[in-house]
């Protein structure tokens, strides 16, 4: 594939119709969902708007769909949400990965309470705690009715192939973005990126592109070129590292001991098992907070953004060692396994819980 030298992504046709032809299509295809309007209707709530771009980063429509309705029907304003308790919010959002987003998700709704509500403009958007560009461009667009241009993932595959963009992603980003700002209309540029993001999901697809039931077809160069399944291209990416850790399931009078994670960092203020330090740049030391008679509980293999985890499980009975071993544990408290769902595990730790318990999902940890 041929690398793409073209700067000037000024469309050769009209980007008018263009649009025209997308938000038609949108009328009659438009996916349902809790955090939507109907096209051409008024816009949702930008607390709605907000809470599921910021879900979906990265993330499933499905995987999202429940957490947002638990979010909603518990704190159905920013205002409420800003007066939650942190940890509760963590432990609500455990399970969805991705741990610094529920982070700045409390940080943004504090400012915004703050506030008096969300600020109706990109810029100021995009001043607010966690709002990267894209997000503030979406809440901006979807709802307050700005003409903001919004690139995700699907927006950005469509006018890859629409423009025949070769150049690989990352480094496309910036072309991509530029040749998207000539088709957003000053107008429903809302509904254009919700019309963008469901023809991405349901035809434009990443595999086997649906071309032929395309509204953009007639001035796609990449299907011309015979091109569309090929793009966006990407670079090759480096082998992930592999990581070795130990974490640590210590039981007494049937709970668990389970500390709080500091703020930062990897799983930064969730609950967990006490491990070895382990980190995406380094393998843990291996050694466990206190002597004692301990057995192998398995491994759990994880993989996050940047790296894969093998972490080894030790179990111990602390109650079998001696009255003393509890004040060599710090910073957490004994859990009861019987209510372990509602720690707010996050999926790693979860699945050590499932492990240690037998590998049986039966007290419905996530």
């Amino acid at each position: 594939m041929q690398t793409s030298t073209q700067t000037d992504r000024s469309p050769t046709f009209a980007p008018g119709a263009l649009a025209a032809a997308v938000l038609e299509w949108y009328q009659h295809h438009a996916r349902a969902l809790p955090w939507r309007s109907a096209p051409g209707t008024p816009p949702p709530p930008a607390y709605r708007v907000w809470l599921s771009e910021v879900m979906l980063q990265q993330t499933t429509v499905a995987a999202v769909q429940p957490y947002f309705a638990r979010f909603v029907e518990r704190w159905p304003s920013v205002e409420a949400l800003a007066a939650a308790d942190p940890a509760e919010i963590m432990a609500a959002w455990a399970g969805l990965g991705y741990y610094s987003r529920a982070r700045n998700l409390i940080a943004c709704a504090q400012a915004v309470a703050q506030a008096g509500g969300f600020p109706a403009t990109e810029a100021r958007l995009r001043a607010l705690p966690g709002l990267g560009a894209y997000t503030a461009a979406a809440v901006a667009a979807i709802a307050f009715d700005q003409p903001a241009v919004v690139v995700d993932a699907n927006v950005e595959r469509i006018v890859a192939r629409l423009f025949a963009i070769t150049a690989p992603l990352p480094g496309a980003r910036g072309e991509i973005r530029a040749a998207t700002a000539t088709i957003t209309p000053p107008s429903r540029s809302g509904d254009f990126a919700q019309a963008m993001m469901d023809l991405g999901s349901t035809v434009c697809t990443a595999r086997n592109p649906r071309c032929l039931l395309c509204p953009v077809k007639p001035w796609c160069q990449g299907a011309a070129l015979g091109l569309a399944d090929q793009l966006p291209a990407k670079a090759a990416k480096p082998p992930k590292p592999q990581r070795i850790g130990h974490a640590w399931w210590i039981t007494r009078d049937a709970a668990v001991w389970l500390v709080q994670r500091p703020a930062s960092g990897m799983l930064g203020g969730m609950r967990g098992l006490p491990d070895d330090g382990w980190t995406a740049r380094a393998d843990g030391h291996a050694q466990p907070p206190f002597a004692g008679h301990w057995r192998k509980g398995g491994v759990v293999r994880h993989s996050f953004t940047h790296f894969d985890l093998e972490l080894h499980l030790q179990l111990c009975e602390a109650g079998q060692i001696g009255h003393d071993v509890p004040t060599a544990l710090t910073g957490g408290d004994f859990w009861p396994i019987a209510t372990l769902a509602a720690a707010g595990l996050p999926t790693l730790f979860a699945k050590a819980a499932r492990l240690a318990l037998g590998g049986t999902d039966q007290r419905g940890i996530r």
